[in-house]
């Protein structure tokens, strides 16, 4: 066994390195190691909007080790369900995913619940944690406050609104800011180019900016994750497993119909 647990995807973002990750919202293992062994640096397991139970991300966490073993799994738990951050971090995701976080008191309550006592209120109990990071239980619960991944989602009016009291809780690896949600929440959906829009986002980002968190997003193409990273963001969904899926099979027709 060894006995130091690790997470490259924060270590690099930290000296400034970008990284990249897709977003998986179907309840498969299987998909979940083609996308490891495809080389992103984490994946991001949906329960907000996936139908994936708990017994299917257990084994997507495993199915992470995979390849080269470098990929890092991440789990989003539902909004105002902060209960699943227990058994998610059990299962031995090394980072969680908070949508719809818009007050300082929410994104304290987010950090609290990856935390062991007294730095938090985790229960313990990371069996199959352990087991996934080939620790002993006592040395994984030294290190996972340090280790794991803190990515909290400003997609909404009110987020804007309390960005600098949100960003000002310590413990915030990433803040995360969805653009379609938040479009929404403005009355312009989709419109990400309307002054609304670009307006809040600068605002979010200034926020951002200044704490110690890095910048997420989410983007569709290539194009688009050059523009963000040259705009400093450095935690990039490039995709959905859905839209990867269809566009490839689409190609694929296309090119054969042709």
């Amino acid at each position: 066994m060894s006995d130091t647990l690790r997470n490259p995807v924060k270590e690099r973002m930290k000296a400034g390195e970008v990284t990249f990750g897709t977003l998986i919202s179907m309840p498969s293992p299987h998909a979940a190691q083609i996308l490891a062994a495809s080389g992103f640096d984490w994946l991001w397991f949906d329960l907000e909007h996936g139908p994936i139970p708990f017994d299917s991300l257990h084994g997507m966490i495993n199915a992470t080790a995979t390849g080269d073993g470098k990929t890092i799994p991440l789990t989003r738990v539902p909004a105002d369900e902060l209960w699943m951050v227990k058994p998610v971090l059990d299962s031995g995701s090394l980072g969680v995913v908070f949508p719809f976080i818009e007050s300082a008191q929410e994104a304290q309550a987010a950090i609290d619940a990856t935390r062991y006592p007294p730095a938090g209120d985790r229960g313990f109990g990371p069996f199959y944690a352990a087991s996934r990071w080939g620790l002993g239980l006592r040395d994984y619960a030294e290190q996972a406050d340090d280790a794991v991944l803190r990515v909290l989602m400003l997609e909404s009016k009110a987020a804007v609104d309390n960005a600098e009291e949100i960003m000002s809780v310590d413990g915030i690896d990433v803040a995360f800011l969805a653009p379609f949600d938040l479009s929404q929440s403005l009355g312009v959906p989709g419109q990400l180019d309307s002054p609304v829009y670009l307006e809040a986002l600068a605002t979010l980002e200034a926020a951002v900016d200044n704490s110690d968190a890095v910048l997420g997003t989410l983007v569709l193409d290539g194009d688009a994750a050059k523009a963000k990273i040259a705009r400093g963001y450095k935690f990039l969904i490039l995709s959905l497993d859905i839209a990867i899926l269809e566009s490839g099979a689409r190609a694929l027709l296309d090119a054969a119909k042709e």
